[in-house]
């Protein structure tokens, strides 16, 4: 009997995801930092290169290139890509601020990179650097490539990006912080699913990825670059603060729609032209 696509796909796609994810565990733990990202890097490259179709075995080289999505955008698809990869990096770092204005931030639970700040600075950046990269390139890779792309084939973009929304928050429910920003990972997965979707491309999302996950790892996981310090409105009332905040992700979750628009708009004319 045949397995479902659907479980295939989110085999798949976990299985590439966490053989990536797993390399750099293994590095990272071996090496001194900068060694070990510049070793990551170059797993990296070869890693990209066959995801997306080089060398052997022949059979799947079609099914891969499917996978990866296209790497050569037009113009306008890489300025708008590139615009929604910065408002999801806005939509992430404000939504983060806005949940810990709304209930009370704990650094105790949250901070599971707190072992950085001891490093000294070249050490800590590097695997900051080293982290952030290797989760942007292979979750993407991953999660929005081989485990959404056939998906989205079968039963249209809502069913997969959905489904792999779900399956991009089930991998990270080891982590003891994904209780506190539930809510804002859930539009963030789904952002960056319509993305890959509305470019057919996984480059924008791996730089809106590396981009959030740096600052992630700088300074809600650890304290390289600063602590948040700001008390829930419970006990300090609406201030500016939570007024700003909250005007940032609600005007780049408007702008990103807008961008969404338009990167459909000219998904569409490209096929189009291909007919």
């Amino acid at each position: 009997m045949k397995v479902p696509l659907v479980i295939r796909a989110v085999l798949l796609g976990f299985c590439v995801s966490t053989l990536g994810i797993g390399t750099w565990t293994i590095v990272v733990n071996g090496l001194p930092g900068p060694w070990s990202v510049l070793l990551m890097g170059t797993v990296l490259i070869f890693f990209w290169m066959y995801f997306s179709g080089k060398w052997k075995p022949s059979n799947t080289q079609a099914f891969r290139k499917f996978c990866i999505r296209q790497t050569n955008l037009k113009g306008p698809v890489w300025i708008w890509g590139l615009i929604a990869a910065f408002l999801i990096f806005l939509f992430v770092n404000a939504s983060f601020m806005l949940t810990f204005r709304l209930v009370e931030f704990q650094p105790e639970i949250f901070k599971n990179l707190s072992a950085l700040n001891d490093l000294p600075a070249l050490q800590a950046w590097s695997i900051i650097i080293g982290i952030s990269i290797t989760a942007g390139v292979c979750e993407e890779i991953g999660y929005r490539g081989y485990l959404q792309k056939p998906l989205e084939q079968k039963y249209g973009p809502i069913v997969a990006i959905s489904i792999s929304s779900i399956i991009f928050i089930v991998i990270h429910l080891n982590q003891a912080w994904l209780g506190s920003i539930m809510v804002p990972i859930i539009p963030i997965s789904i952002m960056i699913g319509y993305l890959a979707y509305a470019t057919n491309s996984l480059i924008p999302g791996i730089i809106a990825h590396v981009c959030f996950d740096i600052i992630l790892s700088s300074y809600w996981w650890s304290d390289v670059i600063g602590t948040f310090e700001r008390k829930p409105i419970s006990m300090t009332g609406a201030d500016n603060h939570f007024i700003i905040i909250l005007m940032v992700v609600l005007l780049s979750t408007a702008l990103f729609i807008v961008a969404i628009r338009k990167l459909m708009k000219l998904k569409m004319e490209n096929s189009v032209d291909l007919v």
